[in-house]
């Protein structure tokens, strides 16, 4: 016969699968973020569509602890500080809007970084925290608040959609706001932190567990990853340049960040900037005479920028300790791409720092920096425009290298003034937020190929840089045969911001790296750009082997060779790395066709110096650390009156204690209830 069962668990809960929460993160003075009780919140469940809604839960609602579902257009500092303030609320789960919302949404600071960038009461002080000069006008801060209850992003509409139903059919307040009848709907929310207090707490807490205990346990770990970088000239990377070499050094940041953890698509925030940059690099490699220009140039994509400028304040800070081949006297010049996506009539700003520039020397490279970037913006299709000359850089990569050495550098981006990016450091700096779009009824595979506007500008802004780069390290005529390619950045932007998991990318990994473009049936198949504390990132890894297909060549080695080239006379692996990689499809097979991959891309720690020195309280370097958890869990459930579980109990015990007497009286008398024998006297002989 055939035999079925059904779990009582399955029967009461239903999971919710699809969700982000917000975690705690840590620096040398504070904690922020959310956290759970050590079992969870649990709350009745009220959805709040429109501001007044939220009454019933804050002091109407008479069954208190509420767990608030939010739309996503009401997610704003006021209505959390509300939320916070109440200890009638257990928790909060934020549908996201759909539509983002038109007046726009950034939960990062109004002053991105404020601290840890060049300006400070010693140097350019009339520019210190951003003194007149608010880069992120809608910058809210909610970001870095801390909140005692859980708050969970819904990522999944038909989630979502059961919520509500189960709302609307246990928990909608009766005629004149009379209290609904249970069976209530409730949800619970799982998210319990490890760290507390500040960096300097919880890293001197898992220090101790690792010093005296067999199995610590640690309670945060330090956000890193690794910056990807790569030469145009092959440098040598246990090698030293000569101080009298000089470098032009092309630079942009690949990490973003948002409210929900791992949830960081940074599409103008990043995304669009490291394609531009990767397009340069590839526009450059392929240009005539590149390999012998004067001047070398180092293309470096930072990561953990988001925190306080982890990878650019490591990178310098191993330049200074000359455990990198370059050190900062060989920068000759400095080029940053910032926020590009979102240009107004194709034009760009050109940012200089007016403090170092008050120095003559410095004043006129950086002078000859610009007219390059206006020489070769004339055939670009893009414009170069320069703010006004006393107004300061804004958050950049470039800050951290000022602070140790003069250096002619510029900035780039689409924004004169405060960020043209309405979502920075949110959810919803999405593809469409740079107007990343697509003809009706494309396949997956045909997006990929298809080149939109937004390809097309950033294609533009690829040119520009490769030009002048070019320019820069000496190159003196063929700069219009200098071109980005378009098709390499719509492919770029489809991978990274919708897609991962694609025939193209497929094609540029190592067979042992399948797990790092996603599932087609994860509703997030594109990588999340947050730093995160395991590395490298999928991000990283992706960065890297497309850096190394653009700029690389294909090496004819077999894969031992390739995976060995030690071994093998003649491949140089102190100048080059080498990849083998899947490959493209064998036509309308399934089987690729591998091959090897040489390249000079290459990683660097993207770990702030502040733990390398065990200095957690450095306000000199980020000390941003991630809670450890040990459970993250969303569920919906029916919870009956507090009157019927009252009595259940009561009933229960009751049965409890009849059964105890019950058991006694009869065993007291179990000879006369069950006939059961007197034991036997003493037996005679």
């Amino acid at each position: 016969g055939s035999c079925q069962g059904n779990s009582v668990h399955r029967k009461i809960y239903i999971p919710l699968n699809h969700t982000a929460p917000c975690v705690r993160l840590l620096n040398a003075t504070h904690q922020i973020g959310c956290q759970s009780s050590l079992s969870g919140d649990t709350g009745v469940i009220h959805v709040v569509e429109q501001e007044q809604d939220l009454e019933w839960a804050l002091s109407k609602g008479p069954h208190p602890p509420y767990m608030v579902l939010l739309d996503g257009n009401l997610f704003s500092r006021d209505v959390l500080m509300q939320l916070k303030g109440s200890s009638r609320i257990s928790g909060l789960a934020v549908a996201a809007a759909s539509p983002a919302p038109s007046q726009g949404f950034s939960p990062g600071l109004k002053c991105p970084n404020d601290g840890f960038g060049v300006y400070s009461d010693t140097y350019g002080p009339q520019f210190a925290h951003c003194n007149g000069s608010q880069w992120n006008p809608g910058g809210s801060g909610v970001s870095y608040e801390d909140f005692p209850f859980p708050i969970f992003l819904l990522q999944d509409a038909n989630e979502t959609q059961l919520i509500k139903e189960c709302y609307q059919a246990h928990n909608v307040p009766g005629p004149g706001g009379s209290a609904p009848q249970f069976p209530l709907c409730a949800m619970q929310l799982q998210s319990h932190m490890h760290a507390a207090a500040s960096t300097v707490t919880c890293m001197r807490r898992s220090s101790l567990q690792s010093a005296f205990s067999i199995n610590p346990e640690i309670v945060c770990d330090p956000l890193l990853d690794f910056n990807v970088w790569s030469s145009l000239q092959p440098i040598n990377a246990s090698g030293r340049l000569q101080p009298e070499q000089r470098v032009v050094l092309a630079a942009t940041r690949v990490d973003s960040h948002s409210f929900f953890w791992n949830v960081a698509p940074g599409a103008e925030a990043a995304v669009g900037s490291f394609v531009a940059l990767l397009a340069a690099a590839q526009a450059l490699h392929g240009a005539p005479g590149a390999q012998s220009l004067p001047r070398n140039v180092l293309f470096v994509f930072f990561q953990g920028e988001s925190f306080d400028y982890i990878g650019s304040s490591r990178l310098v800070f191993d330049m200074e300790q000359e455990k990198f081949p370059l050190r900062l006297e060989n920068i000759g010049a400095f080029l940053e791409l910032g926020q590009v996506s979102l240009m107004n009539n194709s034009e760009l700003w050109m940012h200089t720092d007016p403090v170092s520039r008050q120095n003559k020397s410095v004043d006129e490279q950086v002078e000859w920096l610009l007219s390059a970037l206006r020489n070769s913006s004339s055939s670009s299709g893009v414009s170069v425009q320069e703010p006004d000359v006393s107004q300061p850089l804004p958050p950049s990569s470039f800050q951290r290298f000022l602070r140790s050495r003069s250096i002619p550098g510029v900035v780039l981006s689409d924004h004169r003034a405060g960020f043209r990016n309405r979502y920075f450091q949110s959810i919803y700096d999405t593809a469409e937020n740079i107007g990343l779009r697509y003809p009706e009824g494309l396949s997956p595979e045909e997006q990929l190929e298809h080149v939109t506007d937004t390809a097309k500008s950033l294609a533009r802004v690829g040119t520009l840089v490769a030009r002048a780069l070019f320019s820069l390290a000496g190159g003196q005529n063929g700069t219009e045969s200098i071109r980005a390619d378009e098709k390499t950045v719509a492919r770029l932007l489809f991978g990274f911001l919708l897609n991962s998991n694609n025939s193209w990318f497929q094609s540029l990994i190592k067979p042992d790296q399948k797990g790092i473009l996603g599932e087609q049936r994860d509703p997030r198949p594109f990588p999340q750009h947050y730093v995160a504390v395991s590395s490298p990132t999928n991000t990283t890894q992706l960065l890297q082997a497309v850096l190394g297909n653009l700029t690389g060549i294909s090496a004819n080695l077999s894969r031992e060779q390739c995976q060995n080239p030690g071994k093998t006379p003649g491949t140089m692996p102190e100048l080059y790395e080498y990849w083998w990689v899947q490959g493209p499809l064998d036509g309308n097979s399934s089987s690729r066709v591998p091959g090897c991959v040489r390249s000079g891309v290459r990683l660097s720690p993207a770990l702030s110096p502040a733990f390398e020195l065990r200095r957690w309280d450095s306000r000199e370097f980020s000390t941003w650390t991630e809670s450890r958890w040990k459970d993250i869990r969303a569920r919906i459930f029916l919870v009956a009156s507090r009157e019927l579980e009252l009595l259940t109990l009561a009933l229960g015990v009751l049965v409890l204690l009849l059964s105890l007497l019950g058991t006694f009286l009869i065993n007291s008398k179990a000879s006369l209830l069950f006939g059961i024998p007197a034991p036997p006297g003493s037996s005679g002989y």
